[in-house]
């Protein structure tokens, strides 16, 4: 029979061990948005708190993806950032593609790639070891997050809600990201706080 003493000791042990295979905490809307700091295409690092008292859009990208494909060379991600930069908010498009697979790039290839499709975010940082990806449980690219001035995160979902290749879609799809942000602007409730996200899946290193 073991001892009270002896019984905690154990039961503390047992916690200890459950947290390091539990990982860190995954980003929940409600909640503070769990912090990070990450590297742009000029080795510039940029921490989330930066941006301390202003709205940021999280935005996981991979160019070699169809779906973001459809959103780019269309001109519609674009758009929405140079219109929600202009009004203040962060834009920050987040890649956690790891060395070798879809939609990695670096150094001169990658600054390439970002001209290439005229992206406009304030910043396009770099997860190569997807550590911030899998702290925000991004699944999809594009995976969209809004977090707003305080610090909270309030949206977690899809760009819209057609999921297709179609760049045809675009005009006809609810646009769920501006939506929120108009709401969220004008001080008004958020029309909602979760959707489905879709397209091709994170290309996490494991």
């Amino acid at each position: 029979m073991i001892k009270s003493s002896g019984a905690a000791l154990l039961a503390g042990l047992l916690m200890g061990v459950s947290a390091v295979f539990a990982g860190p905490p995954v980003a929940k809307v409600g909640e503070a948005a769990p912090g990070f700091s990450l590297e742009d295409s000029d080795g510039k690092a940029h921490s989330l708190s930066d941006f301390q008292g202003r709205y940021v859009v999280l935005e996981w990208v991979n160019f070699g993806c169809p779906f973001v494909g459809k959103h780019y060379n269309s001109g519609n991600m674009q758009s929405l950032q140079r219109l929600y930069t202009a009004k203040g908010v962060i834009w920050l498009s987040i890649c956690s593609s790891a060395p070798g697979k879809q939609g990695f790039y670096e150094g001169e290839d990658l600054k390439e790639k970002i001209a290439e499709f005229k992206a406009a975010p304030t910043a396009y940082l770099t997860d190569p070891d997807g550590t911030v990806g899998k702290l925000y449980a991004a699944k999809t690219t594009p995976h969209m997050f809004v977090i707003d001035p305080r610090g909270t995160l309030v949206y977690d979902g899809g760009i819209d809600n057609i999921a297709s290749t179609d760049l045809e879609d675009i005009p006809k799809a609810e646009n769920y990201i501006k939506e929120v942000l108009d709401a969220a602007l004008a001080g008004k409730p958020l029309p909602l706080a979760t959707s489905r996200p879709y397209g091709c899946s994170v290309k996490y290193r494991s």
